[in-house]
């Protein structure tokens, strides 16, 4: 195929090596030792972590739910997760006796779930080591502990039909321990503090579009190739 203007063609072409070489460089490890993408990435995962930071409201929250008692009987995954959830309840204040394959805890609702947000904020702030110290496993561990042991406590709550205890445990989870598990070792940032980038990635994303775009346009149209509405064919 012949190229019948040979100014678009290389405007295109130009614009075609360009973008490629701009694709090679954000491969590249030259963000603090990471590519652009897994920059961008951190970047985006940090300012939404900064924006789900609702553990202290939680915890105000969860003052209505201090004086509730519960009794119940829970069973977990293996022996190794009876015997780490145990340990946390106890530390929260409850009474835990091993019937079987499962536990038995007696406890304050409130507390229980006080101590959960605790552990929840010291690792949402990335200070999980002071959890792995204190109980000889990793903090993700932890949480994945409290996260089971209050699945299955929600389980039993609902069977007792303590219906707004066992809502309260779902949402008090979901709402500090997935955030505080799933964001670790992610340093929070606001959108604010971020808006400079935050624009520029925007701009780049648009014009970086376009860029390719453009170059294959004016590549087509060098070489004779254009998009042309059909006539229309009257009956």
């Amino acid at each position: 195929m012949l190229i019948v203007d040979k100014k678009e063609f290389s405007l295109g072409a130009m614009l075609a090596i360009s973008f490629l070489v701009v694709l090679v460089i954000m491969f590249l490890p030259l963000f603090g030792g990471r590519n652009a993408f897994e920059a961008s990435d951190r970047l985006f995962n940090s300012i939404a972590k900064g924006s789900t930071y609702y553990i202290p409201n939680v915890l105000k929250q969860n003052e209505e739910f201090k004086g509730k008692s519960f009794d119940v009987s829970i069973q977990l995954a293996n022996e190794e997760m009876l015997k780490r959830a145990s340990q946390l309840f106890f530390d929260a204040g409850a009474s835990v006796s091993l019937e079987g394959d499962q536990l038995r805890v007696q406890g304050d609702l409130g507390k229980t779930l006080d101590l959960a947000l605790q552990h929840s904020d010291t690792v949402f702030h990335n200070r999980g080591d002071e959890l792995a110290q204190k109980y000889g496993y990793s903090q993700k561990e932890v949480l994945f502990t409290w996260h089971s042991a209050f699945k299955a406590l929600s389980r039993a709550l609902t069977r007792q039909e303590k219906f707004k205890e066992a809502t309260w445990i779902d949402e008090a989870s979901k709402r500090s321990i997935e955030v505080a598990y799933n964001f670790y070792k992610i340093e929070p940032r606001s959108a604010g503090s971020a808006a400079g980038i935050l624009s520029f990635s925007l701009v780049f994303y648009v014009i970086y579009t376009m860029w390719w775009g453009y170059a294959i346009l004016f590549m087509f149209e060098g070489l004779g190739l254009q998009m042309k509405s059909g006539k229309k064919k009257e009956v």
